[in-house]
């Protein structure tokens, strides 16, 4: 019995000092760390506009209205872009349901950019792996920009510009590919003052 209390004590002490370390002072010191050096990520990396914080840069927010971008599908349920059900919808290519999800995306965006329009950008009828992609192509922003320029009354080529301003070139050039994040691109549309608005 006296081995035993010999060896639970050293354990014991060992489990909460170990408890203490990775469970308080550990995470405590990485916060407070995070917090001073990048604080804008620490805290999500939220936009704001107008005084109010309008969502993440880091995840996608769905976008309806014929005068905004529109994001990548996203999967997750039972909202779309819900970051506490981040998942793809792990439909093969030979599924149906992924071919019947595909044209109907199809025939959205034909139908609200005209049938004569360029071809329609592989991302905007397929959605990410994670469901909450915030970013789309370049192509499939320029894609729509007549439906948008449109919509604000703005000239093709304003759009445009905002969407050249927009685009995050490849990380140290070689990372990654270029990419427009919505959300930003969006508020910065809205900021545009005397147009258009629907």
């Amino acid at each position: 019995m006296r081995i035993l209390l010999a060896q639970l004590r050293p354990a014991l002490l060992m489990l909460l000092a170990l408890t203490a370390l990775t469970g308080f002072v550990y995470p405590a010191l990485m916060t407070g760390l995070a917090q001073l050096v990048f604080p804008k990520e620490a805290n999500g990396s939220m936009v704001a506009a107008d005084g109010h914080e309008r969502g993440s840069a880091l995840i996608g927010q769905s976008f309806t209205g014929q005068r905004y971008f529109w994001a990548r599908p996203s999967a997750t349920g039972p909202f779309p872009y819900n970051a506490a059900a981040s998942s793809g919808s792990n439909l093969g290519p030979a599924n149906p349901a992924l071919t019947d999800a595909v044209k109907g995306r199809l025939e959205a965006l034909r139908k609200a950019h005209g049938e004569g329009s360029a071809p329609v950008p592989l991302d905007l009828v397929t959605a990410s792996a994670s469901g909450l992609d915030p970013h789309i192509t370049p192509e499939a922003a320029r894609y729509q920009v007549a439906r948008i320029a449109r919509a604000r009354g703005l000239a093709v080529e304003e759009v445009l510009s905002a969407v050249e301003r927009h685009t995050q070139r490849r990380t140290l050039g070689l990372l990654g590919e270029a990419r427009v994040n919505v959300l930003t691109l969006n508020l910065a549309l809205d900021a545009i003052p005397g147009k258009l608005r629907q």
